[in-house]
């Protein structure tokens, strides 16, 4: 098995110079590599390549460009964060509206198996599903004041105060267990099949996490697609092979899912952020146009016209 060897910055950044990387000042590369971490950084270099076999970068790119990139995805990440925090919090308070409505307010009552899937394929999971939730009011409880109130004075915890101590990826998790009609009365308030906004949740919370760890973001794929929509069709992304190229396991594909989970005030915004951040990375980079980076991140020509649909 290959292992990885430690490098010195001044090796590292012969690495960089010998793969064609023009470095004008190598202090301040040396202190960026230092504070930034060398491996993160290179992980930005696949867009600058000649080609994918000599892993070479295209003639005059500096590190200057390539350190853009790499400020650019996190002024990115940090703005799809932002926005995930904010679709993560209207779910948790549209379910437990819903569930609290039709099942009661005390856990003894919401969280009884029969309250969720019937199906006997589902069963293992409705149990494990329950068990987690009940295990974070156990051990998570008292570690937050709006629980540990309840516990103190009712003796329960509501579920709209419960869903706070969840996890984005254990609200898709409760949603995967719900009855039909209850999925059904959620995905009603955002105009979205029941299937659909499944794969959403699941989707959108795979980014949320890794937003949350700080991974490369701006080129991500994911292995399941979203289903096509009419914003494919009208923004009219090309098509190859019956299969639309753009928005459906890439970063526009999120850029449809927020158009669909977002107010519109807030997609706007989104929208208009991530606009002025690729503005700026257009004028920081020169060795590349700015269609390579947007075809990169799955983004069509026209992606900004979402906004007017």
């Amino acid at each position: 098995m290959k292992t990885k060897e430690f490098k010195t910055l001044d090796e590292q950044i012969e690495i960089l110079k010998d793969r064609g990387l023009v470095i004008n000042d190598v202090d301040k590369a040396e202190s960026l590599l230092l504070r930034e971490n060398y491996f993160f950084i290179n992980g930005y270099r696949h867009i600058f390549m000649k080609n994918r076999k000599d892993d070479i970068f295209i003639n005059g790119t500096t590190f200057e460009e390539l350190y853009a990139v790499f400020q650019f995805d996190r002024s990115f990440r940090n703005i799809l964060f932002k926005n995930l925090l904010i679709v993560e919090n209207n779910l948790k308070s549209i379910l437990s509206y819903q569930l609290s409505k039709k099942y009661g307010i005390k856990e003894k009552d919401y969280l009884k198996p029969s309250n969720f899937s019937q199906d006997s394929k589902k069963v293992r999971q409705v149990n494990d599903v329950l068990n987690k939730i009940k295990r974070q009011i156990k051990l998570n409880g008292r570690q937050h004041s709006a629980t540990l109130h309840y516990l103190s004075n009712y003796g329960y915890v509501p579920l709209w105060i419960l869903v706070k101590l969840l996890s984005f990826g254990m609200v898709n998790e409760l949603y995967s267990i719900l009855k039909p009609e209850d999925k059904l009365s959620i995905a009603e308030y955002y105009d979205i099949d029941v299937e659909t906004l499944g794969i959403y949740i699941g989707l959108l919370s795979n980014y949320r996490n890794l937003c949350a760890h700080e991974d490369i973001v701006y080129d991500h794929r994911t292995q399941k697609q979203i289903p096509d929509t009419r914003y494919h069709r009208l923004l009219e992304i090309p098509m190859m092979n019956d299969e639309y190229e753009y928005g459906k396991n890439d970063i526009f594909a999120i850029v449809i899912m927020l158009k669909q989970v977002l107010n519109k005030s807030d997609f706007i915004d989104f929208i208009n952020e991530v606009s002025y951040e690729l503005s700026l990375l257009d004028g920081r980079v020169n060795v590349i146009p700015q269609s390579k980076i947007l075809d990169r991140m799955g983004f069509p020509s026209n992606w900004e016209s979402i906004t007017n649909i």
